[in-house]
Parts: structure tokens; sequence; C-alpha cells
């Protein structure tokens, strides 16, 4: 092992490569109801003390919480900021700017669903000391709805018509029409401070970013790009704990390396993409360390750019989606670990839709779909098609093995079909900006969260009216548009009972999973890893990471 620097009191090293199962494939890279653990075990200490490292695989990339991220941000997120309320690892909303979650039953949304007033906590303060009032809740909600705004997910915020304030402590807001998804929506929308940010006329400055100001059990310290992340215990938190004094995200790009530095001590908590899947029975009997197999939400799959001149053929995608061995690719790249999908909801989510085809590999019959479109192989084997060959490329982040050697599966599978499939990964800083959000991919092999939360409304993802290179909002970025689509989605907002919800949104699954804007490989289970007297941790299928309760870790004897 050789050292190389280090942070705060807390040593960092370099990586060893294993061997890797399949040669050539050892220089590429790139990913909700599980099972609950103590959410809230570890009671707050007395005084914030010791500090937690924490290894991601990917490097933070957007500090401003209402702005389109991804998972390592939103880790990083749930330390700065607070949303109104949460949802725990249960699945139960738990207030925390708020008083309590307005629900019908208890008068905070009127009997016409239109209406919401929310009361807020009087004890709370920003980072810099200014107190947290209505007025914050307010411009964080305009905000959102600024077309001029960078926004994460604007969908759900333009069903709002106005936004008002009684007193300090009192936020209410008027919807347009009733919107069943925005409980959930507004549990992964944190609140930003206004003061801070009217300050400047461009909403979508960086230097926010630079230096935010949240009301979190943590404040930001200082952060070096490419590296590392610090926060430092908020004393004025609201909340319980934190019981650490302090939090180091550390990049660590390739997973082996991130493993490594698990195994020797010099990271404490290994999490999104986690421990890769072939060193799970080792790290699961190392002396000192807890394994955690943490089923997620995501779902690893292949993304498809619909607007590429192959990949806009439904009978490409559905002769591609038959054409992958997607067993295979659990047993030997995963060992197993996962199981296949066949949608983009998880099984076990309330609204999954149980009768949908099961996937099948069958590359006899994907040929024979192909021929049947038109799709002729040319002197090279690869088919062609009115002058389109039919070639697209693959990227996912560079450092996860695993991704690497899923990808040469996948494009061994398709090239049996006469598809080539050719691999341009880059790294996570690069392919989340522009690359993903201007659809300048032909496909994509990540494992997205397609729900914002718990709720089974997938408008941001799927929706014509979400797409980012059209409307700068949203995350639909395959491009994909089904009028069908859109008016079961409408009438799955409006619907407050959960059992024609779950009947809508099956219809919904049918519909994406015949259109095929992406191929599900299957459904994720993260090996995550932390050290045996880190106590705390908590895998929430309702979090993008598995750090969003680090305020309740500490360490003991």
């Amino acid at each position: 092992m050789k050292r190389t620097h280090r942070i705060g009191d807390a040593p960092m090293g370099t990586l060893t490569r294993r061997d890797a199962v399949f040669a050539g494939a050892a220089t590429f890279a790139l990913g909700s109801l599980g099972l609950a653990a103590r959410a809230h075990a570890a009671g707050p200490a007395t005084k914030p003390t010791g500090q937690a490292i924490l290894g991601f695989s990917q490097e933070v990339t957007v500090l401003h919480p209402l702005m389109t991220a991804n998972e390592v941000d939103q880790g990083v997120w749930w330390n700065l900021f607070s949303p109104l309320w949460m949802l725990d690892a249960e699945g139960k909303f738990v207030p925390l700017l708020a008083k309590s979650v307005p629900t019908l039953e208890n008068g905070g949304i009127s009997a016409d669903g239109l209406t919401w007033r929310v009361e807020l906590r009087n004890d709370v303060k920003w980072h810099d000391g200014k107190p947290m009032t209505a007025e914050d809740v307010r411009y964080s909600i305009n905000l959102m709805k600024n077309p001029a705004f960078r926004a994460r997910n604007r969908t759900a915020f333009e069903y709002i018509a106005s936004v008002g304030v009684e007193g300090a402590h009192v936020i209410t807001w008027k919807l347009k029409e009733p919107y069943a998804p925005l409980t959930s929506v507004l549990s992964w929308t944190f609140i930003v401070p206004a003061h801070v940010l009217s300050q400047n006329p461009d909403p979508n400055s960086a230097l926010f970013a630079a230096a935010p100001v949240g009301t979190g059990p943590f404040r930001f310290v200082s952060r070096k790009t490419g590296d590392h992340l610090i926060l430092e215990a908020n004393p004025d938190y609201f909340g319980k704990g934190p019981s650490l004094n302090r939090l180091i995200f550390k990049y660590v790009p390739d997973l082996n390396a991130m493993y490594t530095q698990f195994k020797t001590g010099e990271i404490d908590f290994i999490g999104l993409q986690g421990i890769p899947a072939n060193f799970y029975k080792e790290a699961s009997a190392l002396r000192g360390r807890r394994v955690h197999a943490a089923p997620r939400g995501a779902v690893e799959n292949l993304t498809l750019n619909l607007a590429h001149p192959a990949l806009a053929d439904k009978a490409v995608r559905k002769a591609l989606n038959i054409a992958i061995d997607r067993q295979s690719i659990c047993d030997l790249v995963y060992y197993g670990v996962p199981k296949p999908a066949n949608n983009y909801l998880v099984p076990t989510h309330w609204a999954s839709n149980p009768n949908l085809p099961k996937p099948e590999y069958d590359p006899k019959k994907a040929s024979a779909m192909l021929d049947q479109a038109g799709w002729v192989r040319g002197a090279d084997g690869i088919r062609a098609k009115n002058g389109v060959r039919l070639s697209f490329t693959n990227s996912t982040t560079t450092g996860n093995q695993l991704r690497a050697q899923t990808q040469q599966l996948i494009a061994d599978d398709f090239k049996k079909i006469g598809v080539e499939m050719l691999i341009k990964n880059m790294v996570a800083a690069v392919l989340w900006a522009d690359f993903w959000r201007n659809s300048e991919f032909d496909s994509l092999l990540t494992a997205p969260t397609y729900t914002i939360a718990s709720d089974p409304d997938i408008t941001h993802r799927f929706g014509s009216a979400s797409i980012p290179k059209e409307t700068k909002s949203g995350s639909n970025v395959s491009q994909y548009k089904n009028a069908g689509v859109d008016a079961l989605l409408a009438r799955g907002r409006q619907e407050y009972n959960l059992a024609k919800r779950k009947e809508i949104y099956a219809k919904v699954q049918e519909l994406i999973m015949d259109d095929l804007p992406f191929l599900p490989l299957f459904y994720e289970v993260q090996i995550e890893g932390t050290k045996a007297n880190l106590d705390g941790y908590a895998n929430n299928v309702n979090a993008l990471a598995n750090s969003w309760n680090a305020a309740s870790w500490r360490w003991t004897a």
C-alpha cells in the first residue's frame, strides 16, 4: 500500500487492483424498498466528537440543492440543508422544518386538495445565524417555478398557482389542480436561504455553491475539487445531533481503490456504488467492519437516446431488450447478488405492476425481429437500414470495473445479432454535465431511481414536457414522448385514492415497458460498509445516498 496524503487527521491511500474477470475491461468505468436498520439508533453525544470519512465513487458536482444533480450531491445535501419533511427508512413522512406534515385528515390540505397550509418551526437558524422563516420557503418554491432557474425538477411546482405567508412561520400555497405527488416531492425539496440567494440577480450563479448556507446538522467548511469536501457540526442545529464533529466526503473514482481504502481503515463508510459484488464475501469476513447488502430503489439499465436514428426504431429497442443475457450479468459480474429487472419500479414498490412480461433472453428471436424490420447485415456483420448503420455508443463513468464488464457482455450480446455497441466512458463530472443533460449520448449505463422519493409519478422521467434539452428542466434525457403516457400521468397526479392510483400507474408501466426508452438490467442491491464501531448506519430507499442520517452517526467504544 502506497500512502499519498492526509486530510484532517485521517490517512488516505492509493489502490491495488484485483484481477479482472474480463480481459480488456479493466480500464473502463460509472449508481427504493429495503432493509431499514436503525435510522436514529445512536443518541446524540453531549458534544460532537470525532470525524467520519465517507468514500463516494462520484465527486460532488452541485451544492445548490434545488439544481439538477445526482446521488452524491443529495448525500451531501441531507447534511447541509433541510426539507419541510422527509421520508425515513420505514417510508414514513417525518416533519423537519415543518411542525407537522399536512394531510387531508389533519386539515393541512383542504378537502378539495387545492389549498395547503404548513406551520414551520420557530427555532431554526441558518448557518450564518439568521432565522429561517416562511419567506425562505416562499423563495425556494418560487425559485423552482422560475423558468430561468436550472431546477432539478420543475414539474410539481408548476401546479402551484400562488404562495403566501401568514406571519413569520406559516406558509400557504394554492394549487391549480389537485396534485397527489406533492408531499413526496417536497420531501426532497431542500429549503434555501432567501436572504443570501436573493442578493444575486442570476439564479444560476455559482457563488452560492462555493459557500452554501443551510439549516442542516453540518456546515460547509471547504472543498478540494477532485478530492474531497469537508463539513463540520452545526452547534445550532434544531434537531437531534450531530454526534460527529466532522464529515469528510472523499472522492475515490475507482471502486477497487475505494474498497482497498475501506479494508485498510482509511475510509469509515463506503457508499454510492459501494463495495463491488465480487468482494462481498471477502468484505463480510473483515475484522472490525460491518457490511450491509442494501436494496435500493434504483434500476441498473441502458438508457437510450431516442433521437439516435437507429434507437428511434421501436423494433430495434425490442430486439436489443431480448438480446441481453441479464442472468449472466447478475451471476458472472455481480456474483448473483441482484435479480434481473423488467420494470422501472422495484417489485416491492406499492405501485409496481406484477403482470409485466418477465425478461427473456432470445438472440435468435431478436435477430428475426431485426430482419423483419428491414435491418440487413453488411459485409462487416453490422446491420444497416436506409443508410443508417445499427451502431451506437454506450457510456458510463470511469472507475467502475463491474460496469465495464457489464458493458463488454452486452456489447458481445449485441454483436451476435448484428448490432455494434462501442464503449465511450468518461469521468462523472463530464458525463453528468451537458453530455447527460443535453442528451448528447447514444446510450448510458446507469442506475437511476425513477421516482421522486416514494411516489410512483414519473412525469419528470418520462413526461413529454420533461426533456431537459428542450425545457431546461426534468430528467427525460431519453427524449421519450407518448401522449397516452402523458394523459395517464395527468390522471394519476390528480387522484388521491391509492387504489385508483395503482391502476393508473400499472397501465403507465405497461406502455413504457412496451416502448422501451430504456432497457432494464437488474434491481440494484448496493453493498455498503462501515467500521464496526461507527454506529447509526441505516439503509433508506427513499434517499439517494445512505449518508442521509449522518447526524445520527457516532463512534462507540
